[in-house]
């Protein structure tokens, strides 16, 4: 079956000296493999190696046979151009973790279009925003509200939070907590929206322990998540 939609690229690997296989979110069908034969070798092809940066937003038209098979790609274009994103050291830094992230808590193959939606959008303004320092954790934050969970914003007034069940608590428990002045923090990314995440000021030791949090919060939640390669470099570009 031949499809028209957008995809944005998770990963991208070689395969054999001349190939690579394309992992990708894509609008109409969700996580999509794709075998890209010959691309890195071929200099006459449609399809060129650039288009399959970390996050890039395409539009493909590809052929599904959706039977669990790599699919394949007929024609690729760039569907919005980063001006910032691939050329700027600390965004590049967070894309390829989010890039991981998503590609390790994403799996299905359906079509799920605010989940889209969000990530395109957010992307979009990482790349024409200046001041982004707590992006990646705003991000993570808001993505599990498509990810099945988003934390219970009752009792916010309790003094922990427990990671394992989602909530805030009174006193700690046995689970993983989170309490003290990361708390606050954490408090305040609930509230707000991305053009006010520059208005919380985190340090660096602040900002490394809360994406630790967040990172065990993925790990609790997601059967078989891998927590990711790229995060001791994140922390290294924003130390």
């Amino acid at each position: 079956m031949q499809v028209n939609t957008k995809a944005i690229v998770l990963t991208s690997i070689k395969y054999g000296d001349t190939s690579l296989i394309v992992k990708m979110f894509t609008l109409s069908d969700g996580i999509k493999s794709y075998l890209l034969k010959g691309i890195l070798t071929s200099k006459k092809g449609k399809l060129k190696t650039a288009y399959f940066q970390p996050l890039l937003q395409l539009d493909l038209v590809a052929s599904h046979k959706n039977k669990g098979t790599l699919e394949r790609i007929i024609e690729a274009r760039v569907s919005y151009h980063y001006q910032t994103l691939h050329t700027d050291i600390a965004k590049n830094a967070i894309t390829f973790f989010l890039a991981e992230m998503l590609g390790n808590s994403i799996h299905e193959e359906e079509r799920n279009e605010g989940l889209f939606n969000f990530i395109e959008a957010s992307l979009q303004w990482l790349d024409s925003h200046d001041e982004y320092a707590n992006f990646h954790l705003y991000f993570l934050l808001s993505l599990t509200k498509y990810l099945g969970f988003y934390p219970d914003t009752n009792n916010t007034d309790f003094l922990y939070f427990d990671l394992l069940e989602g909530e805030f608590i009174k006193s700690p428990s046995l689970n993983p907590i989170l309490g003290g002045e990361n708390l606050i923090y954490f408090k305040d990314l609930l509230g707000i929206n991305f053009d006010a995440i520059h208005t919380i000021k985190l340090n660096k030791r602040n900002r490394q322990e809360l994406l630790k949090t967040l990172v065990l919060y993925f790990e609790l939640h997601l059967q078989g998540f891998r927590k990711p390669k790229s995060l001791a470099v994140l922390n290294e570009v924003f130390s």
